[in-house]
């Protein structure tokens, strides 16, 4: 096995979460701007910031689609255009609905990023190190919304005219770069194997990259093709053979948004305003949360394969429990100062990036056989969207109308929720292929 190679070919593609992550943390920098330019209503202004999360969702239903039908990597390049598209139109809008439009463009490529390049990584990585592989793709994400967040920083300080429309506008560079490196990546091998039966391809590909997988997966693609056949649709999810991967898949992503995480990336700086923090301090402590959240992520990332899916879950859910607690005692007025209420925020965001960040695209994107991976992992996609544009659109409106403590004690709870789930329901699937995962969650419908 080449390392370098299947190196390359993971952070290849983990460069479309740089892009997802850059493209929704951006806005936190320009929405007030945006707010005040066009004179938006309290709903307007948050269909705005929004709109990039409806596009996120289309993106993520049927991003599925043409992965499974053109493959992994015709998906992946088209991704990277509209990322450009998105950037340079959104930059240059001389409206709100010309700028919803753009971002809307942007919201499907990060939806069929969500659901595209982590499939692609886990179909071409060895099983040993697959959690870390997939886990690059959450890496990049955080190192976007990071770079984001210290690009808004730089340019919100620098005293330009619009400084709005460079945040946005400097997406198209990253976008760029990442469209033509795309190209140089093979297609799928286990895409190759379920979709066109070109084994030779397929074999060639995977001797690179994971040559203790080759036999197997074969193996098990001739006799999956034969079980399932006809099959291979939307409502196959749904089947008593699959319908328990298809419920993890819908309950960590939903558990994931429910946590309340897409609500502070998109407005960190007015939650902390409400803590009467100075804006511009406001806007750099944003840097914070995303510092902590690379090295957190690096955490999640080095410990994935080593201790598990699950024991990072159980870190995370417990930290998330304690943090929003203290972040909704805080509002409430308690004992505790509001001048606290940042280093709240970064346990929080500590806490998503070693457990639910670390952790969501690399289960998602394991538990679903070869045939079904690309619908299955747009399904856990698309419900972690709908829900974080839910969030995101309704935010303003309902931290205004019962108080951010009120919010935040109800993602708490949400939290004591998930942590009953991966105490008494999820699985493990540290050191197992894809296919030795596919067997053990079906075996008992066989």
């Amino acid at each position: 096995m080449n390392k370098n190679y299947v190196l390359f070919l993971s952070i290849t593609a983990a460069l479309g979460g740089f892009l997802f992550g850059f493209d929704t943390a951006v806005i936190s920098g320009a929405e007030r701007d945006i707010q005040q330019l066009w004179n938006l209503s309290d709903w307007t202004h948050g269909l705005a910031v929004a709109m990039a999360l409806y596009g996120t969702v289309i993106g993520a239903l049927f991003g599925g689609i043409p992965a499974d039908k053109f493959g992994r990597k015709a998906s992946l390049v088209w991704i990277g255009v509209f990322y450009l598209v998105s950037a340079l139109g959104s930059a240059l809008a001389n409206d709100v609905n010309t700028f919803m439009i753009f971002r809307f463009i942007g919201g499907l490529g990060v939806g069929a990023s969500s659901v595209v390049a982590p499939m692609y990584i886990s179909e071409i990585a060895p099983a040993k190190r697959r959690g870390q592989l997939v886990a690059l793709y959450q890496f990049n994400i955080v190192f976007g919304i990071l770079v984001a967040y210290f690009s808004n920083y730089l340019i919100g300080t620098a005293n330009l005219a619009e400084a709005w429309r460079w945040m946005l506008g400097v997406e198209a560079i990253p976008a760029l770069i990442y469209s033509i490196l795309i190209i140089k990546v093979p297609k799928s091998p286990r895409w190759l194997i379920a979709k066109r039966q070109d084994y030779e391809a397929a074999r060639e590909i995977l001797t690179k990259t994971d040559p203790e997988g080759v036999d197997e997966a074969i193996d098990l693609a001739i006799e999956e093709s034969k079980e399932i056949k006809g099959n291979v649709v939307w409502t196959a999810l749904f089947h008593p053979r699959f319908r328990k991967v298809t419920f993890f898949a819908f309950l960590i992503a939903f558990f994931n948004q429910m946590s309340g995480i897409n609500a502070i990336i998109y407005f960190a700086p007015r939650i902390f305003e409400a803590a009467g923090i100075a804006t511009e301090d406001a806007l750099f402590s944003t840097i914070g949360i995303g510092v902590i959240n690379i090295v957190f992520t690096m955490s999640g990332l080095y410990l994935i394969d080593k201790l598990g899916r699950k024991v990072l879950m159980y870190i995370g859910s417990i930290g998330y429990i304690i943090s929003l607690s203290l972040m909704a005692y805080s509002y409430f007025g308690g004992a505790v100062s509001n001048t606290l209420l940042p280093y709240f925020v970064f346990v929080f965001i500590a806490s998503h990036a070693i457990g639910q960040g670390s952790v969501i695209w690399v289960f998602i994107s394991e538990i679903f056989p070869n045939e079904l991976r690309a619908f299955g992992q747009s399904l856990g996609s698309f419900t972690h969207w709908i829900f974080a544009a839910l969030i995101a659109n309704l935010f303003p409106f309902f931290a205004n109308s019962f108080g951010a403590g009120n919010i935040f004690a109800f993602f708490a709870l949400m939290m004591v929720l998930q942590l009953l789930w991966v105490a008494f329901k999820m699985p493990e699937t540290k050191g197992k292929s894809l296919e030795e995962i596919q067997k053990e969650l079906q075996k008992e419908h066989v």
